[in-house]
């Protein structure tokens, strides 16, 4: 059983927000944290024509170093490990994320817009991992290490139609540690005579929400039974999920989604709605894979 909250850390203000996170995330599951640096060595063919590889790689150690000293200040309850890695990040924080039971990564904001900004090692990570992975983003105006977790609910993001135990237990154990709301978003949609502009029949209509509704709260009951004390809010609203779900998130302390684990010929593929989700919605967002 894995039995550690890891975060990919690289120096960036995004990723010291994210270790911030991550401490405290550890804190609440009781786990210890532990800081990864991925060094990227240069090929020695280009070495020749590089000034400070040396340098660049002084400051790779040093990164790690410092911040589990200024997480142990802040945190000194917390059990705070380094571990020093080579080879490329995509490739090497996927088999990291295996290990722990939570690998957490920071991504820059939009510049003028909500949402994040998630390059292609954050991409090759979340589509390669067999774990959850969780995004932050770096406070806009605020300090680096002040966290971006509000008190707010958790925010779960369903298909009630095809749903996923790991994701669902995910978002329960994280709203209970946390002592919040769940709120659980089914986003489902009208026939298809609304997108051809035919005549709507409002008694289907109403008879496909009152299905959709009853089919959420079926889902959902086994896990409103293992925890009774929690406050569950249902939601099954007509609309796209990505829309209905970065609304949620506003106010949200973290976002529960899910992915589909998919093989594609070049690599694994992230899913529409987390990739969107991912660019758009500004709380932390939780990504778990299933089958």
């Amino acid at each position: 059983m894995p039995s550690t909250v890891t975060v990919g850390l690289d120096g960036s203000r995004e990723s010291l927000a994210a270790a911030e996170w991550a401490a405290r995330e550890a804190t609440l599951r009781g786990l210890p944290l532990k800081l990864v640096n991925v060094w990227e060595p240069v090929p020695m063919a280009a070495r020749a024509t590089l000034l400070g590889v040396e340098t660049q790689q002084h400051w790779s150690e040093k990164i790690p170093r410092e911040a589990a000293r200024d997480l142990r200040n802040r945190h000194p309850e917390l059990d705070v490990g380094i571990d020093q890695l080579t080879g490329r990040p995509g490739d090497v924080l996927p088999s990291v994320a295996e290990e722990s039971a939570l690998l957490v990564l920071g991504s820059r904001g939009l510049s003028g817009l909500s949402g994040f900004l998630v390059g292609s090692v954050g991409q090759a990570v979340l589509a390669g991992a067999k774990s959850p992975v969780v995004f932050v983003r770096a406070p806009g105006s605020q300090s680096d290490t002040e966290p971006v977790t509000t008190d707010g609910p958790v925010v779960l993001g369903l298909d009630a139609n095809e749903p996923d135990d790991a994701q669902i237990a995910f978002a329960f154990e994280a709203a209970v540690r946390r002592g919040t709301t769940l709120r659980v978003v089914h986003a489902w949609s009208l026939p298809p005579y609304f997108a051809y502009g035919l005549p709507p029949d409002p008694v289907l209509d109403a008879e496909l929400a009152k299905q959709e509704t009853a089919t959420l709260k079926q889902v959902l009951a086994p896990w409103r039974e293992k925890h009774p004390d929690l406050p569950v809010v249902e939601e099954a609203s007509i609309g796209k999920a990505v829309d209905l779900l970065v609304e949620a998130a506003k106010d949200a302390s973290l976002l529960v989604v899910g992915r589909r684990i998919r093989r594609a010929p070049f690599g694994g593929r992230i899913g529409s709605v987390a990739h969107a989700l991912l660019h758009h919605a500004t709380s932390p967002v939780a990504v778990v894979p299933h089958a």
